[in-house]
C-alpha cells in the first residue's frame, strides 16, 4: 500500500469513527498479532508488532529481532482486516458510551425503533437506548416510530452487553422538563427544592425562589399556562401540582397538601411527624383519591403527614400497627373509598330508621285519633237514644 493510500486510509478511518490515529493503529496491531497466532502454530508469547503508520508495513518482532515468516501475508491481512473492523467497532462504541456518560441525568430525543417482550428500544442517533417496564409509564402507549423525550438514567453492563438506560417514569425526567421548559430554572434564579411523583397520574413539585421579585410558581406555571401545560402534553395529561418551598416546615407541610386548605399543623419533631388541620369541606381534596395527595405530600415533604378533621383524625401515614383505632390509615390500605361508602350507608340507614320511627309515630297518632273519635261518636249515640 502506498504512503499516502495508508496515510489516507487511516485518517479517515479516524476521522469518520471520531478515534484518534494512535487507537486505530493498535487495533491493527493487536489484528496482526492475532492473525499471526492463529496461523502459526507453537508462535511465542512474547512477539510484538512494528508498525509502520506511514507505509503500512508490518513487521514481527522479539526480543528486538525481524522473525516475520515468509508464509505471513494474504491469509494473515484477511484476519488482520476482520478483527480492525471490531476493534473499530469497539473503539467506536466507547466513544459513544463515553458521550452518553456524560448525558447521564439529561433529557434526549429518540423514536421507538422495536418493541421486544415489553421493552421498548429508542434510536437515539448514534445509539440505541433502551426502555425496560420499570421505566415505563404504565397508562403509556408506545408505538413504532413514535418520537419520545427520555431521561439518560444510566449505563448499565447486562448480559447483552453494555446499555444505554433510559426512563420515562422518574421524577427527574419531569424534572428536567422544568429545567428546559422555565428559563428561571435553567438559570438558576427558581431552584426546584422538592419533587415526588406518581407517573401517569400526578406529580407534586416544591419551587423556591431566589430572587424576590420572581414569583416561582407563577414562572413554571407560565403565562396563561402555557408552560406547565407544554410539559403536561409531553407526558400525556399527567397532572401537576406545583407548591412553594418554605423554609417553615409548618408552611410547607401546609402547601404540600394543595389543593386543600390546611387550617392547622401540629409538629411532632422527634417522630418527624405533621398533624394537619382541615375544614371538613376539604377532606377529600386533602386526601386525594385513594389517599393520592396526602401520599405524595409525604414524600415531597419527608414528613409523616395525619390529617384532621374538626372534631377526629380521620387519614394517618402511619402503618397500621403504629396507628391509633380510630384513625383511618388510607395510606396503607386504599380503602378511603370504602370507608366513606360504609359511613354514607351507616347515615342513610340512620334517616331510614329515623323515617321509619316517625312513620310509625304518625300511624299511632292516628290510630288514637281514630279511637277517640269513635268514643266519641259512641257517646253521642249514647245521648240521643232516650229522644226517640
Amino acid at each position: 500500500m502506498p504512503i499516502t493510500e495508508f496515510s489516507a486510509a487511516l485518517k479517515q478511518v479516524a476521522t469518520e469513527r471520531g478515534i484518534s490515529e494512535d487507537s486505530v493503529l493498535e487495533s491493527i496491531k493487536a489484528a496482526l498479532v492475532s492473525a499471526y497466532r492463529k496461523d502459526f502454530d507453537g508462535a511465542p508469547e512474547d512477539i510484538v508488532v512494528d508498525l509502520d503508520p506511514s507505509t503500512g508495513e508490518a513487521k514481527i518482532l522479539r526480543e528486538g529481532k525481524d522473525v516475520t515468516p515468509s508464509g505471513f501475508g494474504r491469509i494473515a491481512a484477511q484476519t488482520a482486516k476482520q478483527v480492525i473492523l471490531q476493534k473499530i467497532r469497539e473503539t467506536e462504541k466507547n466513544v459513544i458510551l463515553n458521550e452518553f456518560r456524560n448525558k447521564v441525568g439529561t433529557i434526549v430525543n429518540g423514536h421507538v425503533f422495536r418493541i421486544e417482550n415489553g421493552v421498548v428500544i429508542l434510536d437515539l442517533g448514534k445509539a440505541h437506548g433502551v426502555l425496560p417496564q420499570s421505566e415505563q409509564v404504565q397508562s403509556e402507549t408506545y408505538r413504532l416510530n413514535q418520537r419520545l423525550k427520555v431521561l439518560v438514567k444510566d449505563i448499565r453492563e447486562t448480559t447483552r452487553g453494555t446499555e444505554i438506560i433510559v426512563s420515562r417514569a422518574d421524577p427527574e425526567f419531569v424534572k428536567k422538563l422544568f429545567e428546559q421548559e422555565v428559563p428561571e430554572i435553567a438559570s438558576g434564579t427558581v431552584v426546584i427544592k422538592a419533587i415526588a411523583r406518581e407517573a401517569g397520574s400526578r406529580t407534586k413539585m416544591a419551587v423556591y425562589s431566589n430572587d424576590e421579585k420572581i414569583d416561582p410558581v407563577g414562572s413554571c406555571v407560565g403565562q396563561k399556562g402555557v408552560r406547565v401545560q407544554s410539559i403536561i402534553s409531553e407526558i400525556f395529561g399527567e397532572k401537576i401540582d406545583i407548591v412553594p418551598f418554605s423554609t417553615s416546615t409548618e408552611k410547607f407541610v401546609a402547601a404540600s397538601l394543595s389543593p386543600a386548605k390546611v387550617t392547622e399543623v401540629e409538629l411532632d419533631n422527634e417522630n418527624k411527624k405533621a398533624t394537619v388541620s382541615v375544614p371538613e369541606d376539604q377532606q377529600s381534596l386533602a386526601i386525594g383519591k385513594e389517599g393520592q395527595n396526602a401520599r405524595l405530600a409525604n414524600k415531597l415533604t419527608k414528613w409523616k403527614i395525619d390529617i384532621k378533621g374538626a372534631s377526629n383524625i380521620f387519614y394517618s401515614n402511619e402503618k397500621p400497627e403504629k396507628a391509633d383505632k380510630n384513625i383511618v390509615r388510607g395510606i396503607w390500605d386504599e380503602d378511603i373509598k370504602e370507608k366513606s361508602a360504609e359511613a354514607e350507608a351507616k347515615k342513610a340507614e340512620a334517616k331510614t330508621e329515623e323515617a321509619m320511627q316517625g312513620n310509625q309515630e304518625e300511624k299511632k297518632n292516628g290510630a288514637d285519633e281514630q279511637v277517640s273519635g269513635s268514643d266519641a261518636g259512641q257517646s253521642s249515640g249514647q245521648d240521643q237514644e232516650p229522644n226517640q
